[in-house]
């Protein structure tokens, strides 16, 4: 159905708001993270090898993607708050489940369960932004964003650290704990929200696909962020094996340390969201590629070792990490821009694809450190985004305002098919 302007009982959500929309983004994701520092004590603890504790990490991805797929269409069908808290409730369960879990198979399977279902920030991002007035919606998405990098950077140190005084376990059940804090928080605090459409839910789920044949800005999109996404996933998925191998001989809350430095990056996003409200995500996405492939030349200094390597692992990785959040706000903000009325169901085919490309960056990550150490993991984030850079060379003309098309009964907004 066409959109229209936000109703009464969904009015523009206060900066306050928009605070906390940006931690419950940041507690929520932190769960398909966390396990990235603490492989190798589950390795340890279950007696396998820390190339088969890894999939656990690509285990929850792909959980999300799942989720991303199947479940973040609902917001567009549902009132937001119902839907918030019936997905944070399963979520506790799945992580009371994988700190419990007796053996790899289980914590695989509940890991799943809980990618499945801590989708929650892309349903509160797109949210958010149906409630805000397009020239702030930038910086709106920029903020929230900058919450789920801070969940997805200080998970690894909550993780690495708690781990080494508690166990592997320990994060899994402190996580159910904070996943059920946020669920009676979002439960008081989340506005009102009317469906935007009353179509069935297969409806929903070919939308999203179609969606992703007919739209050519959400397919570039989509094809930018899996490719910069798989780098960023790569070098964090080896960067816990690196450390706590024999070239650094460090415990997982090395991990951590370096986790904390990258979080610096949350910074960087609400900037890069008023870079795009003013220049438009295309003059963004160029600078955020070439960023990644400089992140993959410092990360290489952690081959020095000592103190000189690890200041060029932490450098690397937060560079990296700026470089793929921000990346990230500029490409929802060209596909928010698309359809208003379908918001969700584009963030769907969006974070699917992102997550898909994230998942088979763990697995390649973790490959390439074994066969070719980190010097491995290096060249293949550079080669990841130097293909995301290639296909944005390769885009064709940029679409000009005075060739764009109006809003029409699509559902298209009038912006810029360009920006």
């Amino acid at each position: 159905m066409p959109a229209g302007p936000p109703s009464p009982a969904a009015p523009t959500p206060s900066r306050r708001l928009i605070l906390l929309l940006s931690v419950a983004c940041g507690v929520a994701v932190a769960n398909i993270y966390f396990p990235q520092a603490i492989s190798p004590l589950i390795a340890e603890d279950l007696h396998v090898s820390t190339s088969s504790a890894a999939v656990v990490v690509t285990c929850a991805q792909l959980g999300y993607a799942a989720g991303v797929f199947l479940l973040v269409p609902l917001g567009d069908r549902l009132r937001h708050r119902s839907l918030v808290t019936a997905l944070l409730l399963i979520t506790c369960a799945g992580l009371v489940l994988a700190g419990s879990a007796p053996s790899l198979p289980v914590l695989a399977v509940a890991g799943s369960l809980v990618g499945l279902t801590t989708v929650v920030p892309q349903i509160l991002i797109p949210m958010a932004a149906g409630l805000t007035e397009p020239a702030r919606r930038g910086v709106v998405t920029g903020t929230l964003l900058s919450g789920l990098i801070g969940g997805i950077l200080l998970a690894r140190t909550f993780s690495g650290t708690l781990g080494d005084w508690l166990g592997w376990r320990a994060p899994y059940l402190v996580a159910a704990g904070l996943a059920l804090v946020l669920t009676l928080a979002m439960a008081a605090v989340l506005p009102r929200t009317t469906p935007s459409t009353d179509q069935s839910y297969p409806a929903l789920l070919g939308a999203a696909l179609h969606l992703l044949r007919t739209e050519p800005l959400l397919r570039r999109s989509c094809q930018y962020q899996a490719l910069v996404f798989a780098a960023f996933s790569a070098a964090w998925t080896a960067l816990a094996l690196y450390l706590t191998g024999p070239d650094y001989e460090l415990g997982t809350p090395a991990v951590g340390v370096l986790a904390l430095v990258g979080a610096a990056s949350m910074f960087a996003t609400p900037a890069a969201g008023r870079h795009t409200d003013r220049r438009g995500p295309d003059a963004v996405n160029p600078v955020c590629m070439v960023g990644a492939i400089a992140a993959a030349a410092v990360l290489l200094a952690g081959r020095l070792g000592g103190a000189v390597g690890l200041i060029g692992l932490g450098t690397g990785m937060l560079l990296l990490d700026v470089a793929m959040q921000s990346g990230q706000v500029a490409n929802q903000a060209r596909i928010f821009a698309l359809r208003p009325e379908a918001r969700a169901r584009l963030n769907t085919a969006y974070m699917t694809c992102s997550f898909l490309g994230g998942s088979a960056g763990s697995w390649l990550g973790v490959r390439a450190y074994s066969a070719f150490g980190w010097n491995g993991v290096c060249g293949l984030v550079a080669l990841l985004a130097g293909l995301a850079l290639l296909r944005h060379v390769l885009r064709g003309r940029p679409v000009t305002p005075a060739e764009a098309p109006v809003a029409a009964p699509s559902g298209t907004d009038g912006v810029p098919a360009g920006r």
